[in-house]
């Protein structure tokens, strides 16, 4: 709640509310394994991962860091933490006596979301990220999120003040920059929109760009000796049965979409739109009756294990049906004419 009121209060108003709330769906209640560690009166929680390695959350979105007698390494600046990222460091610094300034941010991808407070940090920061990741913010010429100084292609090694990270690409996923962050010492992983420790993936799988290629990511995930995993969302840091559960929650999500694809008559839609010639709501009405059937299964499963089970799973099957159709071609009732 303290974060959710920092973010309202901040905004704008919302006209009419109240009685929207009135309205609102009910879902069921989020597992007390899933929530993360209280957030302070500022709104943002800061702990130690190992080391001199730190980590600062909102409840909604997660950033990374390294303290050392050279200065910080942030990876990432969410803007919905913002200035809290700097209240986060000296909170830290003050306390282990190291340099509170930040020499150094490492972009996990370009996307707003996780680094759309990059500006803050002003004009003397080097910079890191992907050369897909200056290529797409060039495009965007957003002044909150400066482009990369330094870039790369495959790997890179960060070292500063006896501190190392390993920068990897391994391809797209989520978006076609995103990449796996290693802090080999401290045994812990940052990549974000790829697993989400507690919780079933956001939206459409995380609205990724690429579906098959997000699904494989976990597996490249999976394939580091990470301890900690930071997903760079939600309130609380992962931990390796966090993997195996969400790959398990995909490997029972593709089943489920697979099954109804197969066994959903399309006849009645067919019926109901094609002689008015509607072909959008023959697709409409089918898939969205296929989404509907696979989640029932994985929803049952998985309610009171991760949270949002019952939030966001139709949408995910739904991403996970189109990516079967497009990617995989499985046309199901659209396929070749006989």
């Amino acid at each position: 709640m303290p974060a959710a009121t920092g973010l309202l209060s901040g905004g704008l108003a919302v006209p009419g509310s109240a009685s929207a709330a009135d309205t609102l769906p009910e879902y069921a209640p989020v597992p007390a394994a899933s929530i993360g560690p209280a957030l302070n009166a500022a709104g943002y929680y800061v702990g130690r991962i190992r080391g001199n390695l730190y980590w600062v959350t909102d409840a909604f979105y997660q950033a990374m860091f390294l303290t050392t007698p050279e200065g910080v390494v942030l990876v990432d600046a969410p803007p919905t933490i913002g200035h809290n990222l700097l209240r986060a460091i000296d909170d830290v610094t003050k306390t282990n006596g190291m340099p509170s300034k930040v020499t150094h941010l490492v972009y996990s991808h370009s996307h707003a979301d996780h680094i759309g407070a990059s500006a803050i940090l002003g004009k003397d920061v080097v910079r890191i990220g992907h050369s897909e990741t200056r290529r797409l913010l060039r495009l965007d010429r957003d002044p909150n999120r400066p482009v990369p100084t330094e870039t790369f292609d495959h790997r890179y090694v960060l070292n500063v003040g006896g501190e190392r990270l390993e920068l990897a690409h391994h391809g797209p996923n989520h978006s076609p920059d995103n990449i796996f962050v290693y802090a080999p010492a401290q045994r812990t992983l940052m990549v974000v929109d790829v697993l989400y420790p507690g919780w079933v993936p956001f939206k459409n799988l995380a609205v990724s760009q690429d579906i098959p290629a997000w699904v494989k990511a976990h597996d490249v995930a999976m394939e580091y000796p990470w301890q900690t995993l930071v997903g760079g969302h939600l309130g609380r840091l992962g931990v390796r049965a966090d993997g195996d559960i969400q790959k398990q929650y995909m490997a029972d999500l593709d089943a489920a979409v697979r099954n109804a694809s197969a066994t959903l008559d399309p006849t009645p839609y067919f019926q109901k739109y094609g002689p008015s010639g509607n072909s959008w709501a023959i697709f409409k009405t089918y898939l969205d009756a296929v989404a509907r059937q696979a989640a029932e299964p994985v929803v049952a499963k998985y309610t009171g294990i991760l949270a949002a089970a019952d939030v966001f799973t139709v949408d995910n099957a739904y991403a996970l049906l189109e990516s079967q159709r497009i990617d995989g071609g499985l046309l199901g009732p659209f396929g070749v004419r006989s």
